[in-house]
């Protein structure tokens, strides 16, 4: 993630974070502070709200330290171990006396807000740390047999940027694993308020002095990474279902697991079905398949894409990005054997695939910015239709593949979602 670059970044860009850009353009929380009105200016800067979760169920999260002992960090060669933080989202069985969790801790809020690179939104103006997600902080796990779904964020981008969608699922009886790949991400904060920052950018200077090969093996290293990273993830869920507050081992269900992603997320999330027998089903939502930095770009395939899947595939693409128009999604889709649909999101853009789809408009009402510039970062898509429509998808598709539901909203365009077109 580095300053003063163009939005358009690694692997599909991340939404609010510019990280690796090419340069044609892509713990305890703290109560709710009180004071101003959701969308008006503070003196901290405009405050924001997420849209509530529609299923029947309260959320809970807990968020945990990993620590991966059997691997040095990669990326900082002084850290002997490598360290992770997620976030577990799921239903609740009482939230009475547990605190709203934030969106952004105060670390990663300050150095988003920092590093953003949102079209047209000035740095300093938004109060990102008081943004309250809709999970419950510590409250008891509702359910056992949960079936599971990881998250990984756009490069650059904290995990918690997925908040609307992770809170939705979990609000629908599923286990929600938010995974932030630290030093790619802006900033991921542990335990005390320790602060770890990327190194993406340094990174990205250095191989883009010695050429484009060197850029190649970097993007190729960062979702390498990410790979390892949500492998390490799964071998974990089974401590993680017994960590959760009154969960125990049979919390989760371990032989229903599935995993989406925003941008370089979704591309980390169908390599690592590739790789990993472990996952049923990926979503991913606009993230290049390829070790490229623009979507046309047809060069460096990756493995998913020379191999395909021989499991459910969504892709999920931004207006203009779908298997025909991006290299690294057609040739996945013709190597593919088991299940896959492409939908198009109407007016969308690539961060509408994230909690800016909703946060971005409140911003501009509260600052006065243009239309065109709203639209600049998340779409001409009305954002309501666009989050329901979203979720109405996601949860469709993880209840087909690791539910055995009907998911007949997949089979065909629908009447209801007009802003969501099939792409044969």
């Amino acid at each position: 993630m580095v300053a003063s670059v163009s939005r358009r970044s690694l692997l599909g860009a991340g939404a609010g974070a510019a990280v690796l850009v090419a340069t044609t353009g892509g713990s305890a929380f703290a109560a709710a502070r009180p004071g101003a009105a959701p969308g008006a200016p503070s003196a901290q800067g405009v405050r924001l709200t997420l849209p509530a979760p529609t299923g029947p169920h309260p959320v809970g999260t807990v968020s945990v330290r990993l620590v991966d002992r059997s691997r040095r960090d990669p990326w900082v060669s002084t850290r002997p171990y490598r360290e992770l933080m997620v976030s577990v989202r799921h239903p609740a069985r009482d939230v009475r006396g547990h605190r709203l969790a934030p969106q952004m801790l105060p670390g990663a809020a300050a150095d988003f807000d920092r590093l953003n690179s949102l079209e047209g939104v000035p740095h300093g103006k938004v109060d990102w740390a008081a943004t309250r997600s809709h999970a419950y902080t510590s409250a008891p796990v509702g359910c056992h047999g949960l079936p599971v779904v990881l998250y990984s964020p756009g490069a650059g981008d904290p995990r918690t940027l997925g908040t609307t969608l992770c809170d939705e699922l979990a609000s629908r009886g599923y286990a929600v694993v938010m995974v932030d790949h630290t030093y790619d991400a802006g900033a991921v904060e542990f335990p005390g308020s320790r602060v770890e920052r990327t190194v993406l950018g340094e990174e990205y200077a250095k191989a883009e002095k010695a050429g484009p090969a060197a850029v190649t093996a970097l993007l190729k290293k960062a979702v390498d990474v990410r790979v390892a990273d949500t492998r390490y993830v799964l071998d974990r869920l089974g401590a993680l279902s017994a960590a959760l507050p009154g969960g125990s081992r049979g919390t989760l269900d371990l032989s229903a697991v599935g995993m989406f992603g925003q941008s370089a997320g979704g591309f980390t999330a169908a390599q690592t079905m590739h790789d990993d027998r472990r996952l049923r089903a990926v979503l991913n939502m606009d993230g290049v398949m390829g070790y490229v930095q623009n979507d046309d770009d047809p060069a460096n395939p990756s493995p998913v894409g020379t191999d395909g899947l021989d499991r459910p595939l969504l892709l999920m693409g931004k207006d203009g990005n779908d298997h025909h128009t991006v290299p690294s999604w057609g040739i996945t889709w013709d190597h593919s054997s088991g299940w896959h649909r492409d939908l198009t999101l109407c007016g969308g853009e690539h961060a509408s695939f994230t909690d800016l789809q909703s946060q971005v408009p409140q911003i501009g009402r509260a600052l006065g910015l243009t239309p065109e510039v709203v639209a600049k970062n998340v779409g001409t898509v009305d954002p309501e239709r666009s989050v329901a429509a979203q979720r109405a998808y996601v949860s469709a598709f993880f209840d087909r593949w690791l539910r055995g539901g009907d998911g007949a909203l997949l089979d065909g365009p629908s009447a209801r979602w007009p802003e969501v077109r099939f792409v044969k």
